[in-house]
């Protein structure tokens, strides 16, 4: 009997299977068992991993050593043999939003008080004695001045004095414990964290909208420069601001003497994203000012690319260049050099020696999204949200530091292992094993820095195909279209469907449907929009900041949805796209199957079954093994490839 152990080292996860093959040459399968990479992907800190998932999978099968107690009862290790990719993503706005030398100050509160609009020179409630009677005032309410104090301050102005008090701006979150306590209502904006920046007698604007509704006035440049009286020029700059008060449900406007602007943002102008050199069938050059359409389009005409380059001092010539270095750091190292791996049996698979020494980006993917992006003068740290792109990039080397890994393994286990097939063609043996399937087949497998996908043909031939973008771009792409501070909450909207706490009994899901709970809802998601993790509800918040319920539940679905199909879909497309010129497939192609672990997201393997069935093809989730899901399958292709080499 002879145990073999084989290992998958992805981005996100290491997974590891293990077998039998008994003295007649047959493979039984024993167990299988993951655990998250640890360190980077390509590095000798991946081994720890291994051997978690190792020692987790030895539990599940439940053996020991057949030699010497408190040994390794493995005989044999093989490891996927691809090249290590480094997963890099960048992001950055295609135009700046950053009105410096801003005249212009906006704000949209989120507990206002009152309807309606106001308009009046700003004065602090401390000085309500030196207004002018019949003049319209806005008053201004620092947090050193408490909530009763200010009502019976404004109620003596406009009662006693004849201040025409049209609205006020309160500092601290109290806009409606002043307004139930006004005589004469009026609109009333808070939570001006900025207070200082609000100079008196300078002219101002608010609004607040009926419940269900938003701003109109102060949503729109022209409305605001019919209530404030501006010049065309003065409209224009004006601009970023209404488009930041979109769908508010309350807006403070104030204009300041352009000669005493409060801008707090860097007057250095924003680095570029910049262009790029693609270097394949074709060479080709691509702007990403023109957006990710017109980049994917040069990168689709390029062909089967071998590099690509970024413009120096620019946003992703930085992020490429990067991205290199970092895999030449691994493929440089001592441990690399291949005189002292003589321990490393040769791999038995296809490699791909030829660029060891110069690590090269095979792939670029980038998807036009939205970004949030400062205001200057903005009183709360307001943002607008900007046209952006988001890049993930593909650095691919030789099979060198997979050799360090396995050096590694040797010196820990004292075990025999070899370095064995690439990922790609390993995951299409592995999604083989799923119940019904049959050749020729495609495979994708969906994972958290890359996209890969294969297609193995009945006479045993597979063509492969690696792709950057992932979950880990989905991740990013929600992070910044939400403004959120938090990476966790961004990668948990991603993993869970969403719902709103509507009473202290039940929620109603993004479907429409409601759900009923018997023993009632903690009062504190109350009003929220949740997640729904198999552990309990998840009040989505925004980390640090702390703030919930920034958005409405349609928009964290849509944010959450588009950037899965802007990324897998699109990804999946491409993948057959490429496939199908550098593949020859004897016969039609019939199955797709999707393994890897974004393959057991919620919603992504319906969307892209959904896109290919326009295209002709069926697809569905895999099963590898009949037993472990989308799960395992460059582990289980492992073995399949052992056994067809041993039968030969």
């Amino acid at each position: 009997m002879k145990i073999l152990a084989t290992a998958d080292i992805g981005n996100s996860t290491t997974e590891v299977c293990l077998a039998e093959e008994n003295e007649a040459g047959k493979i039984r399968f024993l167990s299988s068992a993951s655990v998250y990479t640890t360190g980077l992907k390509g590095t000798v800190s991946n081994v720890a991993g291994i051997l978690a998932a190792l020692d987790k999978a030895i539990a599940l099968a439940d053996i020991t050593s057949n030699t010497q107690p408190n040994t390794w009862p493995i005989d044999h290790i093989r490891i996927n043999e691809a090249a290590p990719v480094i997963g890099g993503a960048a992001m950055e706005t295609l135009t700046q939003t950053a009105v410096t030398e801003s005249s212009m100050l906006g704000h949209n509160p989120k507990t206002p008080a009152g309807t309606g609009t106001g308009y009046g020179i700003t004065i602090s409630i401390e000085n309500l004695h030196k207004a002018i009677p019949g003049h319209p005032y806005i008053a201004v309410i620092s947090d050193k001045t408490d909530y009763e104090t200010a009502a019976s301050l404004l109620n003596q102005a406009d009662t006693k004095s004849n201040i025409n008090i049209t609205g006020a701006i309160i500092q601290a979150d109290e806009a409606v414990l002043v307004y139930n306590r006004l005589n004469r209502k009026f609109p009333i904006i808070d939570e001006v964290r900025n207070i200082h920046k609000i100079n008196e007698n300078t002219e101002a604007a608010i609004e607040t909208a009926p419940p269900g509704r938003a701003v109109s006035m102060l949503s729109s440049p022209y409305g605001i420069a019919t209530m404030l009286k501006l010049t065309p020029e003065e409209t224009i700059n004006i601009t970023p601001i209404a488009k930041s008060l979109i769908g508010a449900r309350s807006a403070v406007v104030i204009k300041t003497p352009s000669n005493k602007t409060t801008s707090t943002t860097n007057n250095a102008p924003a680095k570029k994203i910049g262009k790029i050199i693609i270097k394949g069938d074709k060479t080709i050059g691509a702007d990403f000012a023109n957006g990710a359409k017109a980049v994917s389009e040069a990168i689709k005409r390029a062909g089967r690319i071998t590099d690509i380059s970024g413009e120096a001092g620019t946003n992703i010539g930085d992020m490429l260049t990067k991205a290199v270095e970092s895999m030449a750091a691994l493929t440089t190292s001592p441990s690399s050099n291949p005189s002292i791996n003589s321990s490393i049996p040769p791999s038995t698979g296809p490699s791909d020696n030829s660029e060891t020494s110069k690590p090269q980006i095979r792939d670029l993917f980038p998807v036009d999204t939205f970004a949030p992006v400062a205001i200057a003068g903005g009183m709360a740290d307001e943002t607008s949200l900007e046209k952006a792109i988001a890049v993930a990039a593909m650095v691919t080397a030789g099979r060198l530091p997979m050799e360090a890994i396995a050096k590694e393994l040797v010196a820990k286990t004292g075990i025999y292992t070899t370095i064995a097939g690439n990922e790609p063609a390993m995951a299409a043996l592995g999604a083989l094993t799923t119940p019904g399937a049959g050749l020729p087949l495609a495979m994708m497998d969906l994972g958290g820095g890359s996209t890969d996908a294969a297609i193995l043909d009945g006479s045993g031939k597979i063509e492969s195909v690696s792709l950057a973008g992932a979950g880990e771009l989905v991740t990013m792409i929600i992070q910044s279209h939400l403004g959120l501070t938090s990476r966790k909450m961004a990668e948990n909207i991603k993993r869970y469907p969403a719902a709103k706490v509507e009473s202290m009994f039940h929620i109603r899901l993004e479907t429409g449907e409601t759900i009923y709970y018997e023993e009632g809802i903690d009062p504190r998601f109350l009003g929220s929009v949740v997640l729904l993790s198999p552990e309990g509800l998840i009040r989505i918040d925004n980390g640090d900041n702390g703030y919930a319920n920034e958005h409405p539940m349609e928009k964290i679905v849509s944010a959450r949805q588009d950037a899965k199909r802007d990324v897998f879909v699109q990804n999946a497309l491409r993948a057959i796209d490429k496939l199908s010129k550098f593949a020859s497939i004897q016969k039609p192609l019939s199955h797709v199957l999707l393994v890897g672990g974004s393959a057991e997201d919620f919603e992504i393997p319906s969307m892209i079954s959904t896109a290919l069935a326009e295209i002709g093809l069926t697809c569905g989730r895999g099963n590898i093994r009949g037993k472990e899901g989308p799960r395992n399958a460059v582990a289980t292709g492992l073995v399949m490839a052992y056994a067809g080499e041993e039968d030969v």
